[in-house]
């Protein structure tokens, strides 16, 4: 699949803009804080739904108007399609000019891989940035899945509330039965689902890295979850309630789950270098790409945001060794050469893109 074309009104700092793409790379460059990511922002949260910068919808309007649109034009093997953003007081989806119900009626409609510089941080300490990864990936593949994680999210924020209660109001324990035994079937499918995922990611990012790396780095992937077995689940939260209760919150579950990645048997986070830690994420971007072209047997476009800077010319030419019939748009300062197929080239400069 690949995008066609990119209408902009009142995005960021964008008044009016239409950008044409080939189906092959292209590379939009120019200065800083001109708006290239905004381009890329702007596929994004027309595949998912959401904007990979803010959860501030206001953020997204031009700040001398009152309200924005986003048009994409998109091609599969089997058909073309429209997804429209109008943005005011509320945020509204359009298929082909027909208005979606709820967000995440437009999942599975575009699908992208995105690379920023931040991407580094999903191997630093915080688990919430693994998590969010995960959760992107199967979303696209699983709508099914956001509706459950929203589910789950929603009983432990009321599980959490209800702990609060007993503790400073003295309610009654047996309410946390109801809690916990929804915590425990919604928690059971979302593990399913990521494990399934992971596994199929790690099937895939070992040639990929060893690609990647000229074969000098064997890379795999840990799913870390304290929730294995549904019984065993439900009588650990009973066995831990004393500790949640005087806690305030729900201390196991699937919003603790992590993953960790191992390259020759030493863990990436702890012991890899800063371009051992590049190449890893490089490796799990292009494993997630390859994963969605398995399932839906159609190539993901490739969002490079500003990526290619933080690597050396090997790795570079690695990762682009890697990269196969994906429609690609990368930012840069700089235009970027590569022995590659067709790359159509947009200079941005005071919010304005022209090809060049």
């Amino acid at each position: 699949m690949y995008i066609k074309k990119v209408k902009l009104e009142n995005f960021r700092n964008y008044e009016k803009q239409e950008i044409i793409f080939n189906k092959n790379i292209n590379n939009i460059f120019g200065d800083n804080a001109q708006g290239k990511t905004n381009i890329l922002e702007a596929i994004f949260i027309c595949g998912l739904g959401k904007s990979f910068r803010t959860n501030q919808d206001k953020e997204l309007i031009n700040i001398n108007k009152d309200y924005s649109n986003v048009e994409i034009e998109y091609y599969k093997k089997d058909r073309e399609g429209k997804i429209k953003l109008e943005l005011n007081q509320k945020k509204d989806f359009f298929i082909n000019d027909i208005k979606v119900k709820k967000v995440s009626d437009i999942l599975g409609k575009i699908y992208v891989v995105l690379f920023t510089p931040q991407d580094i941080n999903i191997l630093k300490n915080d688990p919430s940035k693994r998590r969010r990864f995960l959760n992107i990936m199967i979303s696209q593949l699983r709508p099914m899945y956001v509706h459950i994680l929203n589910k789950y999210n929603k009983t432990l924020e009321q599980r959490n509330n209800y702990l609060k209660q007993i503790k400073y109001e003295n309610k009654s324990y047996e309410m946390l039965d109801i809690w916990d035994e929804q915590l425990v079937d919604l928690g059971t499918k979302i593990f399913i689902y990521r494990k399934e995922f992971l596994e199929k990611i790690n099937n895939k990012i070992k040639n990929i890295h060893l690609i990647t790396t000229q074969n000098k780095e064997n890379i795999e992937i840990k799913y870390k979850s304290n929730i294995i077995d549904e019984n065993k689940y439900l009588q650990e939260l009973k066995n831990k309630r004393n500790i949640d209760i005087q806690k305030g919150y729900t201390g196991i579950g699937i919003h603790r789950d992590d993953f960790e990645i191992f390259i020759n048997n030493e863990n990436i986070s702890i012991y890899g270098s800063q371009g051992q830690q590049r190449s890893s994420i490089i490796s799990l971007k292009l494993a997630e790409a390859e994963t969605i072209y398995e399932e839906i047997e159609e190539y993901p476009i490739i969002l490079l945001d500003d990526f290619m800077s933080e690597l050396d010319k090997k790795r570079i030419k690695g990762f682009i060794e890697n990269i196969k019939e994906n429609q690609v748009i990368i930012t840069s300062t700089e235009k970027i050469i590569l022995d590659k197929n067709e790359i159509n080239y947009y200079n941005v400069k005071n919010a304005k893109i022209e090809p060049t």
